[in-house]
């Protein structure tokens, strides 16, 4: 998956960036405080991408 793709995916979820990390990009769920990693890779894996957007998802 691009990562752009992605990102719109986790900004429809309502989640927030927190945070630049050295090589990542943190996101935070403002409803149940989980927040995740984001790689700054031009393409993420499937599996990866599913998971951060799992993890993301209001409960």
């Amino acid at each position: 998956m691009k990562r752009i793709d992605l990102i719109r995916e986790i900004e429809k979820l309502a989640c927030v960036l927190i945070r630049h990390g050295g090589k990542h990009d943190w996101y935070q769920n403002p409803v149940t405080r989980v927040s995740q990693p984001v790689p700054r890779h031009r393409e993420i894996d499937e599996n990866l991408a599913r998971h951060i957007l799992k993890m993301l998802k209001d409960y």
